[in-house]
C-alpha cells in the first residue's frame, strides 16, 4: 500500500482542515488506517484511526471533539477534518495503514502500522 497525504497548510487558530490520505494498492479496505502527528521537536504520536469498515473509531484525547476521521474505501481515501484548531496543533500530520490486525483490535500504536504516507504540514497561527 502506498499513502499520499494532502491538504495541509496554513490556518489561523479556530479555523479547520481537512486532511486527505489517498491509498493505492487493493488492501485498502482491508486496512485499518491511522492518522499521527509530529511536531518539531517531539515524539510522533497518535491522533485518530478508523477501522476497515469504518465502523469504529478512536480518538487521542487531544483531538478528541474536534475532529472526525472518516474513509471512502470506492475512492481508497482517508480523511481527517479538524476543527477549531489551536497552536498546538503544528505538526506533520501522516496516514498510516494497518493491514496485519485483527478486524476488531484498532490500534493507536505507531509500531502495529506498517505503510506510512510521507506527511503533510499543518501550521496554525495565533
Amino acid at each position: 500500500v502506498q499513502l499520499q497525504a494532502s491538504g495541509g497548510g496554513l490556518v489561523q487558530a479556530g479555523g479547520s482542515l481537512r486532511l486527505s490520505c489517498a491509498a493505492s494498492g487493493r488492501t485498502f479496505s482491508r486496512a485499518h488506517m491511522g492518522w499521527f502527528r509530529q511536531a518539531p521537536g517531539k515524539e510522533r504520536e497518535f491522533v485518530a484511526a478508523i477501522s476497515r469498515s469504518g465502523g469504529n473509531t478512536v480518538y487521542a484525547d487531544s483531538l478528541k471533539g474536534r475532529s472526525t476521521v472518516s474513509r471512502d474505501n470506492a475512492k481508497n481515501t482517508v480523511y481527517l477534518q479538524m476543527n477549531s484548531l489551536k497552536p498546538e496543533d503544528t505538526a506533520v500530520y501522516y496516514c498510516a495503514a494497518d493491514s496485519t490486525s485483527g478486524v476488531y483490535y484498532l490500534s493507536i500504536k505507531s509500531t502495529e502500522y506498517e505503510y506510512w504516507g510521507q506527511g503533510t504540514l499543518v501550521t496554525v497561527s495565533s
